[in-house]
C-alpha cells in the first residue's frame, strides 16, 4: 500500500526523565552516577534540556503541524520529598501545558514513566508497603492542579518492562534479579494503575484514562513444534497477558496476586498500546529471528504485529485504541519514514477502531540504560549544542498530518527510496 487515507490522529510522544535534563533526584539519576550502569556513561542530567527549552520545543511541534503530544511529568520535581509538593514545578508544567494548548496541541499526560523519586526508592520502591498510597497521593495532587489543562491521562507506562529490567534482569534500577520480586512489582503497579484510575475519575469525571501497555508479538520459531508454541504462550502470559488482564479488569491471573481491596471492574477508557517488535521463540528466552528487518538495536521490524496485538486486546476489551508508542532506532534516518509508513498502512488496512497514533519519539532522547546512543527522534538532537534539526522522516510525518493521508507524492519522495537493514 503506497498512498492511503488516515482515520487516525497522529502525534508524538516523550518522557520527562528522557528529555528534561537537570538534577532531579530520581532513581535514574542515581543509577547513571554509578560507573558501568549506562552503556555510554551518559546521564539524564543533559538529555534534551527540555526543561529550559519548553517554549522552543512547543514552537517546533507547532511548526511541524503536530496536534497531539504525549508528555510526561517528573514525579521527583513535583514531590521532592514525601508529602512535600513543589508549587514552582507544578507551575512550570502548567505553563508548558498552557503553551501547548495555545499552539493547538492536545496533551496526553503520563503520570509515571519509570521515574521513581529517590526517596520513593529508598522506601522500597514498588516493593514498599505504602507504594500505592504514596503514588495515589501524588496523582491526586497533580490531577487536581492540572485538570483544567489536561483531559487525557496515562497512569503508568510499561510496568512489565520496568519490572523485568529492574527486578528480573538487573539491568535497570534497583538492579535486582528475582522472578518472584518482578511478579510482585507487576502486581503492585497494576494495583497502582487501578487506584489512580479511580482517583482521576473522582477528581475529573470526564477524563480519558488509560495505561500505556507494552506489547510484544511472541511467535514460535516453528509453529508446528509444540515446545516452541508452549514457550511462546508462556512468555506471552508471564510478560504481558496476565498483567494486561489485571490492569484492565482488576482480575489478577496467576502468577500475579491481587492486593487487598482491588475489585473486578473496568479500569480503562481506551486501550493504550506501546508496540515496537516481535520475538521469535524456540525456548524459555526471547530472541530475534535471522534474515528479518531490524533497527539499530537489533529489534525486528514487524508492522503486522501491531495490528495483531491490537486485535487480541480489542477482542477481549472492546474499547477504542490509542497507539501510545511506536517508533524505531535509526540514527541515519534511512528507514524511519518506511517504518512509519508500514505501521500506518497496517493500521489503515485494519477494521479496528484506532483513534490515535503517537510516534516515539519527538526528539532524540536519553534512552535509559542505552544512554544517548539510540536515535528514536523525528528530530535530530546534537547533545553537545542542543541543536534540533528535523529529519526527513519528520517532514514525511508532517506531510501526513497536514493531508490526513499518506499521499502518492509523499510515498515517492520519502518512503520509496528507503529500505530496511536485514539482520
Amino acid at each position: 500500500m503506497a498512498g492511503f487515507a488516515l482515520r487516525t490522529q497522529l502525534g508524538v510522544a516523550s518522557a520527562a526523565t528522557q528529555i528534561e535534563g537537570g538534577h532531579a533526584d530520581t532513581i535514574w539519576h542515581r543509577w547513571a552516577a554509578e560507573r558501568g550502569r549506562v552503556r555510554d556513561g551518559s546521564a539524564p542530567t543533559r538529555a534534551a534540556d527540555h526543561w529550559n527549552r519548553v517554549e522552543a520545543d512547543t514552537a517546533l511541534l507547532a511548526d511541524l503541524g503536530i496536534r497531539h503530544y504525549r508528555l510526561g511529568l517528573e514525579w521527583a520535581r513535583i514531590e521532592p520529598s514525601p508529602g512535600h509538593f513543589d508549587t514552582d514545578a507544578i507551575d512550570h508544567y502548567r505553563a508548558e501545558l498552557t503553551g501547548l494548548r495555545a499552539a493547538g496541541v492536545r496533551p496526553l499526560v503520563t503520570l509515571w514513566h519509570f521515574n521513581d523519586p529517590g526517596w520513593f526508592g529508598d522506601a522500597g520502591g514498588w516493593l514498599g508497603a505504602e507504594a500505592v498510597n504514596r503514588y495515589v497521593r501524588y496523582v491526586h495532587r497533580v490531577v487536581t492542579a492540572l485538570r483544567d489543562l489536561v483531559d487525557d491521562w496515562v497512569t503508568v507506562n510499561e510496568p512489565n518492562v520496568y519490572a523485568v529490567n529492574g527486578h528480573l534482569f538487573g539491568e535497570w534500577p534497583p538492579g535486582h534479579r528475582s522472578l518472584p520480586e518482578a511478579v510482585r512489582v507487576m502486581s503492585t503497579l497494576a494495583a497502582a494503575h487501578i487506584a489512580a484510575y479511580g482517583a482521576i475519575h473522582q477528581i475529573q469525571p470526564g477524563a480519558t484514562v488509560c495505561v500505556a501497555d507494552h506489547r510484544r508479538r511472541f511467535t514460535p520459531k516453528d509453529p508446528r513444534n509444540p515446545y516452541h508454541r508452549a514457550c511462546a504462550a508462556t512468555l506471552d502470559h508471564l510478560f504481558q497477558g496476565a498483567l494486561t488482564e489485571a490492569m484492565l479488569t482488576g482480575r489478577f491471573p496467576l502468577p500475579l496476586r491481587a492486593p487487598r481491596g482491588v475489585r473486578p471492574g473496568r479500569y480503562a477508557d481506551v486501550i493504550g498500546l506501546n508496540y515496537y517488535s516481535r520475538g521469535t521463540i524456540s525456548g524459555p528466552g526471547d530472541a530475534t529471528a535471522t534474515g528479518v528487518p531490524v533497527n539499530d538495536l537489533g529489534w525486528e521490524i514487524h508492522p503486522a504485529g501491531l495490528v495483531a496485538e491490537a486485535r487480541r486486546l480489542h477482542r477481549r476489551h472492546p474499547l477504542p485504541l490509542w497507539v501510545t508508542e511506536n517508533g524505531t532506532a535509526d540514527a541515519a534516518d534511512s528507514f524511519r519514514a518506511k517504518f512509519i509508513h508500514d505501521h500506518l498502512a497496517a493500521i489503515a488496512a485494519s477494521e479496528l477502531p484506532f483513534e490515535r497514533y503517537y510516534h516515539w519519539c519527538f526528539t532524540d532522547n536519553w534512552e535509559w540504560a542505552e544512554g544517548e546512543v539510540p536515535r528514536f527522534g523525528l528530530v535530530d538532537l546534537d547533545y553537545a549544542t542542543q541543536l534540533r534539526t528535523p529529519r526527513a522522516s519528520a517532514r514525511f510525518y508532517s506531510d501526513a498530518i497536514a493531508n490526513g493521508a499518506v499521499t502518492e507524492e509523499a510515498h515517492e519522495r520519502w518512503v520509496a527510496p528507503q529500505s530496511y537493514r536485514i539482520g
